[in-house]
């Protein structure tokens, strides 16, 4: 599943490079949450939330439907 899931965000990262922004993974839990860092101007971003549901997540989910969510760390 951690491929599946690298492939995806893979997927994502040139959006997210061409605000100056990326993504990290951090942790993929047994039950299927798994754990992001959004770096660069993404951190602070006042949009990083949405970013996180409906570009993160949303294409995580698409990619490996047995992932049950997507979380930003710190």
């Amino acid at each position: 599943m951690k491929e599946k899931i690298l492939k995806a965000l893979e997927s994502i990262r040139p959006y997210l490079n061409a605000d100056g922004g990326d993504v990290e993974l951090i942790n993929v839990s047994a039950d299927g949450i798994v754990e992001v860092k959004l770096t660069g101007n993404c951190s602070s971003c006042p949009l990083s939330t949405m970013t996180l549901r409906a570009g993160v997540e949303r294409a995580l989910l698409r990619e490996v439907p047995e992932i049950r969510r997507v979380e930003a760390v710190s």
